[in-house]
């Protein structure tokens, strides 16, 4: 079992206040429910309207016109907590031409994931009859639908799946492996097996399992998991996951993960409400209770420009409007939680990154929010600080019990590389002195440290960056 903990990060720069703004005032959308992005295609932004149009547009803030990518509205019902709720481009997707959209239709009402293709006359637009139905689940309530669907880095496709619906997940759906309900699903969408439209990965945790187990199930005992992403840069995969009336969960999902419901809500018993088996369950790494705020919206692990938010995960709620972020690492530290602003009551129904790490969210108001992280400023100097050196993540990492690490000089500058553990205390200076300008690489050799993370420190004529990495003995 994992406890709770989120972490501050000993101060090395001043923390400019994040804010939100309006990041297309030009464009306005209906219900907007996704955003999501190609790394194969620059300077686009994709939106998913809830009652099954998906626009595209380019990502720039005076922009006023947006194009229909694709138009399923005549399949989708927005019945209860329906609609289009998730869709992902194919990781080749300008080679593949595939679209993954995760949306629910009526009679019987059912959750839909299907695949749509770009039409043979018009490479800018999906042809709404390619559609492959991957899968159809009945739907015994219109609630806790999940719908998230995201490719993670080893290129499968994740897709979140809620309890069923209901009140306390009456047909304790989400400790049953034997279905779907309450899970996060792993597949291969680039091969088939059997009579399925997918393949499942042979190291999804329950190949092969002899219990009538659903194998496409990455991490189950999930209530309504509506909103997941992954760290660009670890990989992590972090979804938060709405509450019943007392707590809302942010989880760091691992594979053969059991996150507890119905048998626990967060941290506290549920069913049976007190003297419950916590044993086997995963914890969430951060939970909340706040007055007015009783549905998170999952968001993502900040990996942008500004390096003073680098790491920290965004997150809000829907009922609130309320937005706030938490720095995190493994450790028995205290949590970190932020506040960054709010909009609209029952309004935040998104969040989601473009090609540089920046950070937008989808509002029922129909428009779609940036969060402005604003400009790193050095504790020593609050003038304008010009960055001239850029710090690399570290490689290999995790590592034991050595690894590289690697930095870019724009003129030559008196330049110190340090190390230092959780609690800020110095424990190698790997670089302290004049540099010439150019690529420059140094190794870190650990072996007389325990594991942990360990954070690595460049200061450059006053600019300083920072970064993490991980030691497993």
């Amino acid at each position: 079992m994992k406890a709770i903990f989120a972490i501050l990060l000993f101060p090395l720069l001043a923390t400019a206040q994040p804010t939100v703004r309006n990041a297309f005032p030009g464009l306005s959308f209906t219900l907007p429910m996704d955003i999501q992005i190609s790394q194969g295609v620059p300077d686009t932004l994709f939106v998913a309207e809830r009652a099954g149009i998906i626009r595209r547009f380019h990502n720039s803030p005076d922009v006023t016109l947006s194009q229909i990518f694709l138009n399923i509205s005549g399949r989708v019902t927005t019945t209860g907590e329906g609609g289009i709720l998730g869709f992902a481009l194919h990781p080749n997707y300008p080679i593949t031409g595939h679209v993954y959209v995760s949306y629910t239709r009526a009679s019987p009402y059912r959750s839909v994931l299907s695949r749509f293709s770009t039409h043979p006359t018009n490479p800018q637009v999906l042809d709404a009859d390619s559609e492959v139905i991957l899968i159809e689940l009945i739907q015994p309530f219109t609630n806790h639908n999940g719908g998230q669907i995201r490719f993670g880095p080893d290129g499968y496709l994740y897709v979140a799946f809620g309890d069923g619906g209901g009140t306390g997940d009456p047909n304790n759906h989400a400790q049953n492996r034997t279905n779907l309900f309450g899970t996060i699903l792993r597949l291969d969408v680039d091969q088939t097996q059997g009579s399925l439209a997918y393949a499942i990965p042979s190291d999804n945790p329950y190949v092969d399992n002899v219990s009538g187990w659903r194998e496409e199930i990455f991490s189950y005992g999930l209530r309504n998991p509506f909103r997941f992403s992954f760290d660009s840069e670890t990989g992590d995969l972090w979804a938060g996951d709405v509450g019943q009336s007392r707590l809302e969960e942010v989880n760091i999902i691992q594979s053969g993960g059991n996150y507890g419901w119905r048998v626990m809500e967060g941290t506290l018993c549920y069913n049976p409400a007190s003297a419950c088996d916590t044993s086997g369950k995963e914890l969430p790494v951060f939970e909340y209770g706040l007055p007015g705020a009783q549905s998170i919206t999952g968001g993502f692990v900040y990996r942008g420009k500004n390096s003073d938010q680098d790491g920290r995960y965004f997150f809000g709620d829907y009922i609130s409007g309320q937005i706030w972020s938490i720095a995190y690492n493994e450790g028995p530290f205290a949590n970190d939680l932020q506040s960054v602003g709010a909009i609209n009551r029952f309004s935040l129904v998104c969040f989601g990154e473009d090609h540089q790490g920046e950070l937008y969210l989808c509002s029922f108001d129909g428009s779609i929010y940036t969060i402005d992280m604003g400009e790193a400023v050095s504790v020593e100097d609050s003038k304008e600080v010009i960055i001239n050196s850029s710090l690399h993540q570290n490689y290999p990492n995790p590592f034991n019990p050595s690894t590289k690490i690697s930095f870019q000089l724009q003129a030559s500058s008196i330049t110190h590389l340090t190390i230092y553990d959780l609690l800020g205390r110095e424990v190698a200076v790997l670089v302290d002195s004049m540099m010439p300008s150019g690529s420059h690489q140094v190794s870190f050799d650990a072996s007389d440290l325990p594991s942990g993370v360990y954070l690595y420190r460049l200061n450059v004529n006053g600019s300083v960056q920072t970064r993490k990495m991980m030691l497993m003995k």
